[in-house]
């Protein structure tokens, strides 16, 4: 029920809409690295420094509008300058749908290979976040179309999905990132319950960690990693074929315990005004993630936490007004 809740709330454009006039407040500023490129480089450069790398997200939802595709393709076109301007070890991941996905399949195309041409050029990576269902197929279709071309991209695993299992061997030859998934689905699609969802999850990353390419294993739990470490062991796979993947401001000090544990260790690095949908799906996704926050929020200062409490409640009333 409460990840229904934040679902519910992270698809509604007007508390999107209300969210974006109060900045990076309301929690979001300990979960997001920035507003701009320029803060983004400087929050990559302090996580370089304990042996973190980065994949970064140019945050935005609701792209209906070509102009709006076209400002999100040049973002991303800055940040993958920075990222080479600055020699940060940093990568990219973006949303097919920020750039055009609903609006033009072909549109989203040449927008994708503008993009993954350029850091093709700097020996930078792309990674294709999956979305919901309704936008699976036309993402892999995309990643196909790609990567005839090119060879700097990768993708994501959703495990809740009955097709996962054969999505991972169709793609093992790609990097991938393994996530349990974090949209509301239908049980037409996929596993509706969490002791599913958690033993498909470890089954694909057991799989991939086998016989795939590089496997990025995005988790918060710490059982799940502990149970990675005892099975890359047992089976022998070396370190450099896989890492650990977490969200910026979640989990820090074991972020920086696996890092100097000799881990290959990835934060995800979201930046931009337009946070609230990710905020709201990263709850989603793990209840406890509400918990982190609250308690880092805390752990800064008090009266963010009042705050968070109080701005929630004032978009809830706004979204009732409306």
């Amino acid at each position: 029920m409460l990840k229904d809740f934040f679902i519910g709330l992270s698809q509604n454009q007007l508390l999107n809409s209300a969210a974006k006039k109060y900045g990076l407040k309301l929690g979001a500023q300990n979960v997001v690295a920035g507003t701009n490129v320029e803060e983004t480089i400087q929050s990559i450069k302090e996580l370089n420094a304990h042996g973190i790398s980065c994949t970064v997200d140019n945050l935005g939802e609701f792209v209906f509008k070509e102009e709006e595709a076209t400002e999100a393709k040049g973002q991303i076109l800055s940040v993958i300058e920075a990222i080479h301007t600055h020699g940060v070890d940093a990568h990219i991941s973006l949303k097919p749908s920020q750039l055009g996905l609903d609006i033009d399949y072909q549109f989203c195309l040449e927008n994708l290979r503008e993009i993954v041409s350029k850091a093709s050029g700097y020996g930078i990576f792309v990674n294709f976040d999956m979305e919901d269902h309704a936008r699976l197929q036309l993402s892999f279709d995309l990643l196909d179309e790609l990567s005839k071309d090119y060879d700097n991209i990768g993708t994501v695993i959703q495990a809740y999905f009955f097709r996962a299992e054969e999505d991972l061997e169709q793609y093992k030859n790609f990097r991938l990132r393994i996530v349990k998934g974090a949209y509301k689905e239908t049980a037409e699609v996929a596993y509706q319950d969490k002791q599913e969802i958690d033993e498909n999850y470890i089954k694909l990353i057991e799989w991939h960690l086998l016989n795939g390419k590089f496997t990025s294993i995005a988790t918060h739990d710490h059982n799940v990693i502990n149970h990675v470490k005892q099975f890359v062991k047992e089976h022998n796979i070396s370190n450099d074929k896989f890492e650990f993947q977490m969200l910026y401001g979640f989990r820090k000090d074991m972020q920086l315990q696996l890092a100097k544990e000799g881990y290959n260790f990835c934060t995800y690095v979201p930046f931009g005004q337009d946070w609230y949908g990710y905020f709201m799906r990263r709850l989603a996704e793990r209840p406890q993630n509400l918990n982190l926050v609250v308690k880092q929020v805390f752990n800064k200062k008090t009266n963010t936490m009042i705050g968070l409490a109080a701005g929630a409640f004032v978009l809830g009333r706004v979204s009732k007004k409306k």
